[in-house]
């Protein structure tokens, strides 16, 4: 390490950081202005604001668009040192355009590592809070709209309902299958079970179960039985917000959970963890586009490079959004859609890399 790469890697993250604090500072009060009604109307307790929302809103914005941060101020310093011919003096005095972004990875390195430990085991904590306080005083209650639910709760185990009710946590027309293998074991048929939160279980009423045995059917009936299906509220109240406010570990056993029950939003579930992964790894693509963008000397200065950036930048969130529309409708496999676009903007870093003046 030299004089030289300590310089790049403080101009580096000392601008990542500002340009943190100026575009967070603008998002916050464009925020605070649109949702002002609410807090108003709720009566949200100005601490809660404060602690409780903006206090986790800030980290989650700051990660969301950490990549853009990154290429700003790549863009940013970069410019300013061809402006100042810093850039000619560096490798007139026989360091390669190659060497020259080592101090540049080593950066793009730190901010990485910092934004996956970040969106995987800090952020979901603060985004559950977060959420909390949106459900209190921004969104109306959730209420969940579907239709003719089937869940795989066990191996072999299957139940269906025709509807859920998350104002007094109901289900309709419930049916429990148990099968062993391909044979059926037994068929619970209720009229509709409900939730018990003191005992923690389903009180099913008017049931009706059928139990195949070797002897041929056994069949009962009663007004009232508990159980507990391997089913709680929950699994039906959650928005799909919800991922966001789980570490890695458990996204995951929630994604095994969610494909064994044979939920319809596996696609999402695996484009968040995915997501997990890509998004800090393009750092590094857009760390190298703004380089070779910005290393020039042009006419157009500053305002010019920041410019293409800016384009470039938008244009890497903008593909990155859409390519995940393909995964959440099965157009695309989830892993490849969360990959593709670091793929084609690796190929724009490429490219822009051997134009780059050396």
């Amino acid at each position: 390490m030299k004089i030289i790469d300590w310089y790049i890697i403080r101009k580096f993250i000392g601008t990542y950081f500002y340009a943190i604090i100026l575009i967070i500072g603008i998002a916050v009060i464009f925020d605070v202005a649109e949702k002002i009604d609410d807090f108003l109307e709720k009566d949200a307790p100005l601490y809660d604001i404060v602690f409780r929302y903006y206090l986790n809103f800030i980290p989650y914005f700051a990660n969301l668009f950490s990549s853009l941060f990154v290429f700003i101020a790549v863009i940013f310093f970069t410019s300013k040192m061809a402006y100042n011919t810093e850039i000619i003096a560096i490798l007139s005095s026989g360091v390669s355009f190659k060497r020259m972004l080592y101090p540049y990875f080593i950066s793009a390195l730190f901010i990485a590592v910092l934004s996956f430990i970040l969106n995987s085991f800090v952020i979901p904590p603060a985004n559950a809070v977060r959420l909390d306080f949106e459900s209190k005083y921004i969104k109306r209650p959730y209420v969940n709209t579907d239709r003719n639910i089937h869940r795989q709760v066990r191996p072999g185990m299957f139940v269906y309902m025709s509807s859920f009710n998350t104002f007094n946590n109901t289900a309709y027309n419930l049916s429990i299958e148990k099968f062993d293998g391909n044979r059926l074991v037994s068929k619970l048929i209720a009229d509709n079970a409900q939730w018990d939160s003191t005992k923690q279980k389903w009180t099913i009423n008017r049931y009706y179960i059928r139990n195949y045995t070797d002897k041929g059917e056994e069949i009962e009936r009663g007004d009232k039985i508990d159980s507990t299906f391997y089913l709680t509220p929950e699994d039906f109240n959650r928005r799909l917000k919800i991922v966001e406010t789980m570490n890695l570990f458990e996204l995951n056993d929630f994604i095994e959970e969610q494909k064994l029950q044979g939920a319809d939003t596996i696609e999402y579930l695996i484009v968040e963890k995915y997501s997990r992964f890509a998004y800090p790894f393009s750092v590094f693509i857009l760390t190298l586009i703004g380089v070779s963008l910005s290393s020039r000397k042009v006419r157009g200065g500053i305002g010019l490079h920041i410019g293409l950036g800016l384009a470039l930048s938008f244009s890497y969130i903008l593909f990155m959004r859409f390519s995940t529309m393909f995964a959440v409708k099965g157009t695309l496999s989830p892993e490849l859609s969360v990959w593709i676009p670091n793929f084609i903007f690796a190929i724009i870093a490429i490219g822009l890399y051997r134009m780059a003046p050396k």
